[in-house]
């Protein structure tokens, strides 16, 4: 993944630009979520992306949390140069979209980072339709057709050492809470290198917007999603 096609930076300011944010998330993520669409009218840079350039930014700790508190849309945001445990990064005007705790040991190698990066990443892409929708129609609740919000909260990651050289990443459970018309989904998964396991996971997202289930609707939605998909891989 060459992450630097992803956005623009000057100094400590990182922008990401409409196209650049919907691309890394088409060709990069696998995510066709429709926020992130150029002209989306609620567009916001993935949450991966962010993930991504921070962690290019300020290294790879052993126990990390990220908790995503607003949408970054194509306005720059600030990357402290910092060795601190706690880091926030926000605009030129004091807003905050991320806040980020660390402990353990950290690396700084490319190669590792980009690695463990690009992974989990792959694996984040996978959540909608293949995970989320069964989720969905277990509990019998849906994310609206007309305005199908899912939006990226936080995730964490507890790795053992961070002596690995190919990782890869394995789900181990999905969960989601309803909260009458909200709902919380946890996507939980474990770090393996060569086949051992090296450190566990989570993801959590937002689902706004739930009415009751409908199975031809939510297939509507799952087709929709595919179909602008297809024609975007083909294009």
């Amino acid at each position: 993944m060459v992450l630097a096609d992803y956005f623009t930076a000057k100094g400590n300011q990182v922008r990401f630009s409409r196209d650049q944010a919907s691309r890394f998330a088409k060709e990069i993520a696998n995510d066709f979520n429709p926020i992130h669409n150029t002209d989306a009218k609620m567009f916001c840079v993935p949450g991966d992306l962010l993930f991504s350039v921070a962690l290019d930014h300020l290294g790879l700790s052993q126990r990390m949390r990220f908790n995503f508190s607003n949408m970054v849309t194509d306005n720059a945001v600030i990357l402290p140069q910092s060795d601190a445990s706690q880091i926030e990064i926000k605009d030129e005007a004091g807003k905050q979209y991320l806040s980020i705790d660390r402990e353990g040991e950290n690396t700084r190698d490319p190669l590792v980072i980009d690695r463990f990066t690009s992974r989990y990443v792959a694996f984040s892409g996978r959540a909608f339709p293949h995970i989320l929708v069964p989720l969905m129609a277990e509990q019998g609740i849906m994310i609206n057709p007309a305005r199908p919000l899912v939006i990226y909260q936080s995730m964490e990651i507890d790795l053992m050492h961070l002596n690995f050289n190919d990782p890869d990443l394995e789900s181990t459970g999905s969960h989601l809470e309803v909260l009458g018309k909200k709902g919380i989904v946890r996507l939980e998964f474990r770090i393996l290198e060569a086949g051992l396991e090296v450190g566990q996971g989570a993801k959590y997202m937002a689902l706004r917007g739930l009415q009751p289930y409908q199975g031809k609707a939510m297939q509507s939605i799952v087709d929709t999603y595919n179909d602008y998909k297809r024609a975007y891989i083909t294009a």
